[in-house]
């Protein structure tokens, strides 16, 4: 299901250039499951010197990739705002989406507060259903719209970039960052951990 996803998404992308770019950055930032993996490296290799066709402009790519990244992002934390859970649940269960995802979204943003609403779109899941607790918790809008836009640019600029270095190689980026995926959620278990146990001993010692 994945691979068709991807394979559409690619197909879409090859045809309408930048347009394609912000769409599909938009739907997986509005929880699509269309995953950034595969639409930005591929939009740096039509922008590469590797790729023969009409070129792209890597940094139209970014561009427009952190603007359909913040406009999918708004639809989404509006969604939550406005709809509220029952809405955001409804959603969810319309298109099929994961529950247990937007649940570790939900406890990130209760944890870590508003600024999770930026480093989010360098994690693995949360990237994708941030913005629906955030659209809930009210966050301010400004502040929102400011993390989200400047995480979504570090986001494009990575997987554009790496995309246009790669070259025809670009789909080994995707398996890379599957790896990349794994480690950065054992870093954040494990610092969960260590901060659980640091507290404990610290409220041991204060008995």
């Amino acid at each position: 299901m994945v691979e068709m996803i991807v394979n559409w998404a690619i197909a879409v992308l090859g045809k309408t250039g930048y347009f394609g770019v912000a769409l599909l950055m938009g739907l997986e930032s509005a929880c699509i499951p269309i995953p950034s993996e595969a639409i930005l490296p591929f939009g740096g290799y039509l922008a590469s010197s590797a790729y023969t066709g009409n070129k792209l402009n890597l940094v139209w790519v970014v561009i427009w990739g952190t603007v359909g990244g913040t406009l999918g992002s708004l639809f989404a934390y509006l969604l939550g705002a406005y709809g509220g859970r029952p809405l955001v649940e409804k959603y969810a269960e319309k298109l099929r989406l994961n529950r247990s995802h937007i649940e570790m979204s939900d406890k990130y943003f209760e944890k870590y507060g508003e600024k999770i609403a930026f480093f989010s779109r360098l994690l693995p899941i949360i990237r994708t259903f941030i913005s629906l607790p955030a659209g809930i918790a009210k966050m301010d809008l400004k502040k929102f719209l400011a993390y989200t836009f400047f995480g979504s640019l570090l986001w494009s600029i990575v997987l554009g970039y790496a995309g246009y270095i790669m070259g025809q190689n670009w789909t080994v980026i995707r398996s890379w960052l599957h790896i990349a995926d794994y480690i950065v959620v054992a870093a954040i278990v494990g610092l969960i951990v260590y901060f659980y146990i640091k507290k404990r001993k610290k409220n041991k010692a204060k008995a």
